[in-house]
């Protein structure tokens, strides 16, 4: 679609609107798939902070982190990781598999940064000894709290031997990312992840799903030290939708049709200089 093209948009939003939304989040809304087992994933540009107590509209944000996350699933999936992610169907939407979410957020550190830094007196920007691996509880109204591997398990949230498959896919993602960012001047500090059952007949696998994007990332320039990612926002750094612009230039994702980014000055930037 082009920038500007009016129409595109009009049907665009008569498309959502035919739709059975089934679950709305803070930065995303599910809608019923066309084919039995599928969704269709609507990125927003809604951006929210300390459980939704900071909130913003960052124009673009959607169609970033729609493009981004793709990049990121479709990379993973050739590396063998299973994820819940078919195909990108437009700027903000991606068809998915259909998948029972586990109600813990994974979250793997490389360096010491954020709600870490602060619970355990570590200076901001400490390389970690290893990558550790972190549960919290999907709890809004609890502010997600930290949890040990034994409440999962003992309130069924979920089996030890879905814990361990957790903790494995997620290292694995972790060594994959680390080299991707890398390779583009980017230091991954720190990521969320979320992991979901999927159900085919008798069978049941556990597929990454959600997203995985600088919503969801700590990226740091690796020579700078600059924020890439969502802490820009939460500390009123600026430039939140020109950060994530950026890694998605870094990427090699804007280079084959930064236009399709409407609206966006970075994009505007971004052409100038090429």
């Amino acid at each position: 679609m082009r920038a500007g093209d009016s129409r595109g948009l009009r049907s665009e939003s008569q498309i959502m609107s035919r739709r059975k939304q089934i679950y709305e989040g803070k930065a995303k809304i599910l809608y019923e798939g066309p084919e039995p087992g599928t969704l269709v994933q609507y990125f927003k540009d809604d951006a929210t902070a300390f459980n939704a107590q900071k909130k913003a509209t960052l124009q673009g944000k959607g169609v970033l982190n729609n493009r981004i996350s793709e990049h990121i699933m479709v990379a993973l999936g050739r590396v063998g990781v299973q994820n819940h992610f078919i195909k990108r169907l437009n700027m903000r939407e991606q068809l998915i598999r259909k998948v029972d979410i586990i109600p813990l957020e994974v979250i793997c550190r490389n360096v010491a940064a954020g709600s870490m830094a602060k619970r355990l007196g570590i200076e901001e920007g400490e390389e970690l000894p290893r990558a550790i691996v972190e549960f919290c509880l999907k709890r809004d109204d609890l502010n997600d709290p930290l949890i040990a591997e034994e409440h999962a398990t003992a309130f069924g949230w979920a089996s030890p031997s879905e814990i361990d498959e957790l903790i494995a896919t997620t290292l694995r993602v972790n060594d994959f990312l680390q080299g991707m960012f890398f390779a583009i001047g980017i230091r991954l500090v720190d990521f969320k992840i979320e992991f979901g059952r999927h159900f085919d007949g008798d069978t049941v696998q556990i597929l990454l799903a959600d997203e995985i994007s600088p919503d969801s990332c700590r990226l740091w320039d690796l020579e700078t030290g600059k924020k890439l990612d969502k802490d820009r926002f939460r500390r009123d750094l600026g430039d939140v939708t020109e950060a994530y612009a950026e890694v998605a230039t870094r990427l090699g994702i804007l280079k084959d049709n930064p236009g399709e980014v409407t609206n966006l000055s970075v994009v505007r930037n971004e052409k100038n200089k090429d």
